[in-house]
């Protein structure tokens, strides 16, 4: 059986993969050691250390699968988040070069990136693979150079595989509450907690939705495509449904039964995404697609959750 690293294991996505690769029986990688990534000065050891693992589990197997869900990074991080970011996908591409039973036996690699920081600056109606990149931020020309190490480590090992998968905006269960990024999930907080909704963008303004399980399903299905005559790949990861943030508000309003509190205000990181941009995939590998979880039952699990955590949080500050 293939050995699976999900990097990033406890964000969004990670934890979205690791529940689904579990439920396909998939032998699940840990490190013994949790990674600090805002700790530079032990960073580097814990992430070689944890390639050695990785590989002392993966053996002389059939192969192996890494899925790289991690980063501290968004839109409005600073010059110095990003270069990590990129600095340790660098020393892992590198400590895998440097073990043997790595490299000799097949490997693939997923990385997550961010449709919409890649294409912000794209004029089309409708964006495609086929459509030139349009960075318009650190973020996104970092996520652009990241990709580039991964080809590259392609292009030198000819058993290794790569999907770069330029996600749309996901949104679930369990999103941090500690980055400026997440629009549904602080809606869903907001409305649980009766606090005021702060919105920064027009109501018009349009995005494309995905549910966190929709998109793990996604990148597993068209990484395991991949093969010899296709060993690099970029796809799309979207719902394919522009939706408006005023759509939003009335699913939250049907859900909630009640009008969520609505503050709008401007912020200088609204200006960093397009207004109204639609994302499909026409790189769809022909196999059957995941299943589209749709936004009403999606933010229906979104709401449940943070009522759930809002109540656990409540008896334990009454205990």
């Amino acid at each position: 059986m293939k050995q699976v690293w999900v990097i990033g294991s406890s964000g969004l996505l990670g934890s979205a993969m690791i529940r689904m690769l579990k439920g396909q029986g998939c032998d699940l990688f840990e490190p013994s050691e949790r990674i600090a990534w805002r700790q530079e000065s032990m960073v580097d050891r814990q992430m070689a250390a944890a390639v050695q693992e990785f590989a002392n589990c993966a053996g002389s197997g059939p192969g192996w699968e890494i899925y790289w869900a991690a980063g501290i990074g968004t839109m409005g991080s600073s010059d110095a988040d990003l270069a990590l970011e990129t600095r340790m996908l660098g020393l892992l591409l590198r400590t895998i070069e440097s073990i043997p039973d790595l490299v000799g036996q097949p490997g693939a690699l997923a990385f997550a990136s961010s449709a919409g920081a890649i294409y912000a600056g794209s004029r089309g109606d409708v964006i495609d693979e086929r459509m030139p990149v349009a960075p318009t931020t650190p973020y996104a020309r970092a996520k652009l150079a990241q990709e580039d190490l991964l080809r590259a480590f392609a292009q030198t090992h000819q058993k290794m595989s790569v999907l770069l998968a330029r996600m749309t905006t996901i949104y679930g269960p369990g999103q941090a509450n500690g980055k400026q990024q997440g629009l549904l999930a602080h809606m869903a907080r907001s409305i649980v907690r009766n606090h005021p909704i702060q919105i920064y963008v027009p109501f018009d303004t349009i995005r494309d939705y995905l549910f966190v399980d929709d998109a793990a399903a996604t990148v597993v299905v068209n990484l395991r495509a991949l093969n010899s005559q296709s060993r690099v790949k970029t796809r799309i990861v979207a719902a394919e449904q522009p939706t408006t943030i005023a759509e939003i508000v009335s699913v939250f309003k049907k859900l909630a039964r009640r009008a969520p509190r609505i503050a709008t205000s401007a912020s200088k990181l609204g200006a960093l995404y397009s207004r109204r941009v639609q994302f499909r995939s026409v790189e769809t590998p022909k196999i059957a697609s995941p299943s589209r979880t749709t936004l009403l039952i999606g933010i229906a699990q979104l709401l449940a959750a943070e009522r759930a955590a809002f109540a656990s949080g409540a008896n334990k500050r009454g205990r």
